[in-house]
């Protein structure tokens, strides 16, 4: 946990920075493999130097980002479990527990989707 600390610590409302804290503590016991990293101010969990999934905060919910194809390859499931998403994030709003199931499905499509990539985002502007 210590990579995203500060991160951590910008988040003024602690029920918000409490959940974070949970949600990222999760994928680090869930996906331990996963490298950490502070990005575009937002932590960062990678797979072999290549994206895998970020987090960010709003006022109204915690975002994850697993780029577009995450997203898309989910929407359904996502909009099946009660959430919101944009084209590039899965809104968990604050006042709603997080669907880890979900959220682990997403992260093994990633990992899984992104296993031959070497680059940081994919390179299809369909899959960006």
């Amino acid at each position: 946990m210590e990579t995203f600390m500060e991160w951590l610590e910008t988040i003024k409302t602690p029920e918000h920075r409490e959940r974070a804290q949970e949600v990222l503590q999760w994928v680090m016991d869930t996906y331990p493999d996963l490298g950490k990293k502070i990005a575009w101010n937002a932590p960062h969990f990678t797979d072999h130097g290549t994206f895998i999934i970020a987090f960010s905060v709003s006022s109204k919910h915690l975002a994850a980002a697993p780029e577009y194809a995450g997203i898309e390859h989910f929407s359904e499931q996502i909009k099946a479990a009660g959430y919101e998403h944009s084209m590039m994030f899965l809104k968990f709003p604050w006042n709603k527990p997080v669907d880890y199931a979900l959220l682990g499905r997403i992260i093994d499509f990633n990992i899984e989707d992104k296993k031959d990539i070497q680059t940081y985002w994919r390179k299809n502007p369909n899959k960006a």
